[in-house]
């Protein structure tokens, strides 16, 4: 069994949040995810490692204060999926459910079923970005959209994905995300989710032959602020006029970075409510 080594720390959410993003952009050797708990008054980060870190590698490559304390402890070998099982009940956004294998019997009658199974990986629908790409999804399902061409950008886990084929099963859909090895899981939880007609694939942002000249009536793009911000104008390019975009993955704090670069690029953006300090934004084309 793989043994894992969590990171900790807390301090404000969006002082914890910009690390994150920075995160993203840098990378660390061995670590497999994080999550990031707004908690009240103060937020926790924890970065999961597959080797043991050195602190003050991470506490310079991450970008962390020099006087923030950072804590590194083993987890026990049994306790990454009992705790994951045990603290990851079933999630509802919108008319959708998450849930993993251990829930199978959780979904509410009417509700969309998606099992995405607890581990060691980003994307379990449980947080708040996700959430809000599915209530939004979902808000303009109610309204009796029915976009046939849609694009899951940064799939991660594919949850998006696989909610739009779930929703609507004639409709063409790609998922595409950066990482080989999230295309691998998307695709291992498209087929558990026997929604094997979406395409995954590898792609760095819009560059992909299988994007090449092609429009989507709908893009959900649960990312980051600062890759949103620098996709807008591509994203504008390949949406249909009245076309979509569900944007996620930015803070409050850079919601109105995220949606003055959207509205540069010549569409509507709507503010959803926020979620545990995230910010979700549908954009559209005229």
């Amino acid at each position: 069994m793989t043994q894992f080594w969590r990171l900790t720390t807390q301090a404000d959410f969006a002082l914890l949040g910009n690390v994150v993003e920075h995160l993203d952009a840098v990378g660390l050797e061995a670590m497999s995810s994080w999550s990031l708990f707004d908690e009240g008054d103060i937020a926790r980060l924890d970065l999961i490692f597959t080797e043991d870190p050195d602190i003050e590698v991470v506490r310079a490559t991450a970008g962390f204060p020099a006087e923030m304390e950072l804590s590194c402890a083993p987890m026990p070998e049994e306790d990454w999926v009992r705790l994951s099982l045990k603290g990851l009940k079933p999630v509802e956004g919108g008319r959708f459910t998450l849930f993993g294998a251990h829930d199978r019997d959780a979904v509410a009658d009417g509700q969309i079923g998606i099992e995405i199974e607890a581990g060691p990986a980003f994307g379990t629908g449980h947080h708040g970005t996700t959430r809000g790409c599915l209530i939004a999804f979902s808000q303009m399902l109610d309204a009796g959209a029915v976009p046939t061409s849609i694009l899951d950008l940064g799939c991660g886990t594919a949850v998006l994905a696989i909610a739009a084929a779930k929703a609507l099963p004639d409709a063409d859909i790609l998922a595409s995300d950066v990482d080989p090895e999230a295309v691998e899981e998307s695709l291992e939880n498209c087929r558990k989710n026997e929604t094997p007609g979406i395409d995954c694939f590898v792609a760095e942002g819009l560059d992909h032959a299988k994007l090449a000249g092609r429009q989507f009536e709908l893009v959900l793009a649960n990312i980051l602020a600062g890759p949103l911000v620098e996709l807008a104008p591509g994203i504008a390019d390949i949406l249909t006029p009245g076309g979509k975009v569900i944007l996620s993955g930015l803070l409050t704090e850079q919601e109105a970075m995220v949606r003055t670069a959207y509205e540069a690029a010549g569409l509507s953006v709507h503010r959803q409510p926020p979620l545990e300090g995230w910010e979700t934004l549908v954009a559209s084309k005229t």
